[in-house]
C-alpha cells in the first residue's frame, strides 16, 4: 500500500473500528501524523500562536491533534485486529513505558494469514 492510498484508506474509515488494517497502512498513517504534527508546530511558532513561552504547541497543533485522534485510534484498533487481538489492547498504552513497548511489538507483528475472527485478510 502506498503512502497516499494509506492516508485515503484511514480517512475513509476514520471511525471504522471493524475490520483489519495492514502494517503498511498503519505505519504510513503514523508517518503522516508525525509530519502533520511537525508542520503544525512550525506554523504555531512562526505565527506566534503557541500556548506559552518556550512551547511549540499552539492552536493549529491542537486542531491537528483533534482531527487525527479518531482516525489514529481506529487504525490502531484495526491493526490489532489484523494480529488477531481485540481492540481493547490499545488501552495498555496507558501503562508507562511497558504499554508503549507492548503496543509497538503488536503493531510490528505480521497479521494472521487468511481470515480471522475480525474479517478477511486485508492482503487479499
Amino acid at each position: 500500500m502506498s503512502f497516499i492510498a494509506a492516508i485515503k484508506s484511514v480517512f475513509n474509515q476514520y471511525v471504522g473500528f471493524k475490520g483489519r488494517a495492514r502494517r503498511s497502512e498503519y505505519w504510513w498513517f503514523a508517518l503522516f501524523s508525525v509530519l502533520v504534527s511537525i508542520v503544525a508546530a512550525i506554523l504555531d511558532s512562526a505565527l506566534g500562536l503557541t500556548f506559552g513561552e518556550g512551547s511549540s504547541t499552539g492552536f493549529i497543533a491542537l486542531i491537528a491533534y483533534l482531527v487525527l485522534l479518531l482516525p489514529s485510534l481506529a487504525v490502531a484498533v484495526r491493526r490489532l485486529h489484523d494480529t488477531d487481538r481485540t481492540g481493547w489492547w490499545v488501552l495498555i498504552g496507558v501503562v508507562p513505558l511497558v504499554g508503549a513497548i507492548v503496543l509497538l511489538v503488536f503493531f510490528v507483528l505480521d497479521g494472521t494469514p487468511g481470515a480471522n475472527r475480525f474479517g478477511a485478510s486485508p492482503k487479499g
